[in-house]
């Protein structure tokens, strides 16, 4: 072994650490993965949340300052679906917890290519089959907002984010950015609570149908139902926002699924409608038929009390007291 001031015995000793610290940082990286894992998910949960207007409207504060039981709980008024971008169909052979939106949009499987034409969000490629969220109260009843994952480039690389629409599926309710490389006070006041409060009550489309929700350059005229302020100093992030949310709302991404759910939830709105309508009278009509002999049975004995109490009065009236009958020989209705 040579001695330890050498230059062979530095160098030795340098590479023995440099293994030691590798194992060391490499077992750590894979036994705080699964807790790595665990703060994703629950971060992309809460930008779900904050885009649906979950967490304001029933604690009065964001998502960011909710507990993880909060989070948890309020998480199961969403439920997660699959479905075909192509066709707007749900996908149920699919499992929502096992897709990855990194990896199905670079897979040449599981993904097509973008046409950018004529919008384009700067990217090359999007799956073929999205996961999208369902937001019910207490997980039942009709749907009440939809939350859309969105995607697209940037200044410094792409945003992954969220776009949730209320019921009617043309109103915004929110948008939210849960990882991006803007730059900070620039691009990245994407992340800004006042700016992201501009898109509710947005609207996704304009009179003839296409998307119209921007970014506009410089403030936001008061009467324009489509537009947020433009991000001051950051004209290309305004510009890929722009593109991203367009595209997305166009037929090239959610138009076809979110043209079938309206039809969807018109359908589920009319049979609802008609069961409701139609409900109390047929309650009405069982109750009538179920109490129609109690109501008979009622009115006889009624009949005979007044024909008891009339006979009572005849022969009080018109007999003497001596000849009056008694009540052990007075026959009632006789």
């Amino acid at each position: 072994m040579p001695a330890k001031d050498s230059v062979p015995g530095t160098i030795l000793i340098a590479a023995l650490l440099c293994v030691v610290c590798s194992l060391a940082v490499s077992a750590a990286a894979v036994a705080l993965r699964p807790y790595q894992i665990a703060n994703e998910v629950l971060d992309q949960q809460k930008n779900i949340l904050d885009a649906a207007g979950l967490p304001t409207d029933e604690f009065g504060k964001p998502a960011s300052e909710l507990s993880k039981n909060e989070i948890d709980n309020l998480y199961t008024w969403v439920s997660e679906q699959m479905v075909d971008l192509d066709t707007g169909e749900e996908n149920n052979e699919m499992d929502p917890t096992k897709f990855d939106l990194v990896e199905s949009a670079t897979d040449p499987t599981l993904s097509t290519e973008i046409v950018p034409d004529p919008y384009d969000p700067g990217e090359d490629r999007r799956p073929k089959t999205m996961k999208v969220y369902f937001v019910r109260k207490n997980g039942e009843g009709p749907i009440r907002q939809v939350v859309l994952p969105i995607y697209g480039k940037g200044l410094w690389g792409t945003l992954y984010g969220y776009l949730a629409l209320k019921s009617d599926l043309e109103t915004i309710q929110g948008i939210t950015f849960y990882q991006h490389k803007e730059t900070p006070g620039l691009g990245g006041e994407v992340d800004n609570p006042a700016w992201k409060a501009q898109w509710n009550g947005l609207k996704l489309y304009d009179e003839n149908g296409e998307p119209a929700a921007q970014v506009f350059k410089g403030p936001a005229p008061d009467a324009d139902p489509y537009s947020v302020d433009g991000l001051s100093g950051a004209t290309i992030t305004s510009r890929g926002v722009t593109a991203l949310v367009q595209y997305w709302a166009s037929e090239q991404g959610y138009g076809p699924f979110l043209k079938k759910l309206a039809e969807k939830m018109q359908q589920e709105s009319a049979e609802a409608d008609t069961a409701s309508v139609s409900r109390p009278t047929n309650d009405l009509s069982a109750e009538a038929v179920r109490r129609a002999p109690l109501l008979t049975d009622a009115a006889r004995n009624d009949t005979r009390s007044n024909e008891t109490r009339l006979s009572d009065t005849l022969l009080t009236d018109t007999l003497p007291n001596d000849k009056l009958p008694t009540t052990s020989t007075m026959k009632v209705g006789a």
